[in-house]
């Protein structure tokens, strides 16, 4: 005979994969959340095994300028990150988190195999099958392009429903209202971050090397292979989750969408009623209630009608909370902006430089990139056990400090960082007219790649700061039935900040590139001025940071345990 459960042991809202009630003991918990690290570890790696060197492929085996590999790829990191929001929109009114999670995985898998395919194409074409007017080769050109760039969005897609759900998922696996598995939580995210940096350090080693030294069709598979593997490990761990159950009331887009057009209906509506309608609701939070005060309007009836329905208290909270995202998300963007540099210039400025490690051996350029992965590895344990007990003594706070405390350091480390990038470019620069090398760009500059070490630690630390700080602020302060939305805002920063940083590259590039000249991204480096771009970047980040710190000081936190 079963014995009785232990109503403190269940978990509220929640079941398992048949639909009973969840035991803390028996499911969710840090067992599950290994089996979406797991899975999120092998996704990151095939992730990043495309986006690192995929400005190498396109300006070496593709053949494009550096201005157009590189608004390629920030169009593409765009929409990669932008669609999250679709996908979070999908599992969080319709399909659920696990299978928004499945779906996107096969996509992804396919995405990774088509792309695979397209690399072998052109040894598929040899001589035997050229005619004299190379018609086959330029149709088998034609046919590798349309392939590759087919596969790379459907990669994206994949991402899409992949990425804001599988971190969702695998916080939704602790109870917040339980004090240990809200410490652990919080712990989960710092620890979540390590893990995929982890595995990003790893990738721009290892799969640089292999595309760049072995294979292009290799580099690409392997990624394949580990999504596999990744998404059979999910899979083995479907028996210990904990899934959300969703109640009967309103989807949340409908609620709150409801909220914003009785205000504008209400428009009208004199202060006096509205005071009233507000003493009226003796529930609505004084501190909450002054701040986005014609919300409040979503509470009165109509052109003053006692017909129709009202919205709840609860509804127009849930719209300010919000509305309360906006500036926060809007002043982030130029940290996007620089995040963005990492992938496409940074690893185009180190293409030139000596990157020798020991004779015979030269590190690929891409593979730079992994320092800042190895950076978020050594300081996320620092962070998590020392610095936050000390910050906790000093300010009584859970997490030591607040989210947007964190978030801000993160911009102020960007920020120094993308000024150590001019100086070290200026510096190149110069070395490169010093050597006489500046029309002769194929010639590696006498200037160790070391010197760009500072730019990429300093990315690292600011990751540390920033981008868990967002995951974690987008998760918590959205309303709970919405934190894959939530998550999918936090990735679509980077998402509009690629797409900000390809169009300052057009702009640049249409401005001072026009009649023959030498723009800011020409394609000989040498004759370049990068350093023109990243004192850009670093005067935007420096004029974001200062409303950032404003609208952060005067932040609403949603819960009183984030404070």
């Amino acid at each position: 005979m079963d014995k009785p459960l232990l109503s403190d042991n269940i978990v509220d809202a929640v079941v398992d994969y048949k639909g009973r009630q969840v035991l803390r003991s028996n499911k969710g918990g840090w067992k599950s959340a290994y089996f979406l690290l797991g899975m999120e570890v092998a996704e990151r790696f095939a992730y990043y095994g495309i986006s690192v060197n995929l400005i190498t492929y396109l300006t070496g085996p593709l053949g494009q300028s550096t201005a157009t590999a590189a608004e390629n790829v920030n169009v593409w990191l765009g929409t990669a990150l932008l669609l999250p929001l679709l996908g979070a929109f999908l599992a969080d009114s319709f399909l659920g988190r696990y299978r928004t999670i499945l779906i996107a995985s096969l996509i992804y898998i396919l995405g990774l195999g088509l792309l695979t395919l397209s690399a072998l194409l052109p040894s598929l074409s040899t001589v035997d099958f050229i005619d004299p007017n190379k018609i086959m080769l330029r149709s088998t050109r034609q046919l590798q392009l349309i392939l590759f760039f087919l596969s790379l969005y459907l990669v994206a897609v994949g991402q899409g429903g992949h990425k804001p759900c599988v971190q969702a998922f695998g916080a939704d696996q602790f109870d917040g209202l339980d004090p240990e598995e809200c410490k652990a939580k919080s712990s989960f995210f710092n620890w979540w971050y390590f893990g995929i940096c982890g595995s990003a350090a790893v990738t721009k080693l290892v799969i640089c090397y292999v595309q760049e030294n072995l294979s292009w069709s290799l580099g690409f598979g392997i990624p394949c292979i580990l999504m596999v593997v990744g998404l059979g490990v999910f899979l083995l761990g479907t028996r210990t989750y904990r899934y959300s159950v969703k109640g009967d009331e309103k989807s949340p887009f409908v609620r709150i969408g409801r909220v914003f057009v009785a205000a504008v209906k209400n428009w009208r509506t004199t202060p006096l009623a509205i005071i009233m309608e507000e003493e009226a609701h003796a529930t609505l939070p004084h501190h909450n209630s002054e701040q986005f005060k014609f919300l409040n309007k979503a509470l009165l009836f109509p052109d003053g009608s006692k017909e129709g329905n009202v919205c709840s208290v609860s509804d127009v909270e849930e719209a300010k909370t919000v509305l309360r995202l906006v500036p926060i998300w809007v002043t982030s963007l130029a940290y996007a902006v620089v995040h963005s540099q990492i992938t496409t210039f940074f690893t185009k400025q180190g293409a030139t430089m000596d990157r020798t490690i020991f004779p015979g051996f030269e590190i690929p350029a891409a593979s730079l990139q992994s320092f800042v992965g190895l950076s978020i590895i050594l300081v996320i344990p620092i962070y998590d056990r020392i610095f936050v007990p000390i910050a906790r003594a000093f300010t009584g706070k859970p997490s030591g400090i607040t989210m947007l405390q964190r978030i801000g350091i993160g911009m102020l480390f960007s920020a120094i960082g993308i000024v150590f990038a001019a100086l070290v470019e200026m510096k190149r620069l110069k070395t490169a007219k010093e050597y006489g090398l500046v029309d002769m760009p194929d010639v590696t500059i006498p200037m160790s790649a070391w010197w760009l070490l500072p730019q990429y630690v300093l990315s690292g630390i600011a990751d540390v700061f920033t981008v868990v700080g967002l995951q974690e602020f987008f998760y918590d302060q959205v309303p709970i039935e919405l934190r894959s939305v939530g998550l999918a805002l936090y990735i679509s920063i980077f998402g509009v900040g690629s797409f900000l940083s390809s169009f300052l590259v057009s702009v640049i590039e249409e401005v001072f590139g026009r009649d023959g000249k030498n723009s800011w991204f020409a394609d000989n480096l040498n004759r370049a001025h990068l350093d023109y771009f990243y004192w850009l970047l670093a005067g935007l980040s420096a004029a974001a940071l200062a409303p950032y710190v404003y609208f952060a000081k005067f932040y609403i936190y949603n819960r009183k345990s984030t404070t």
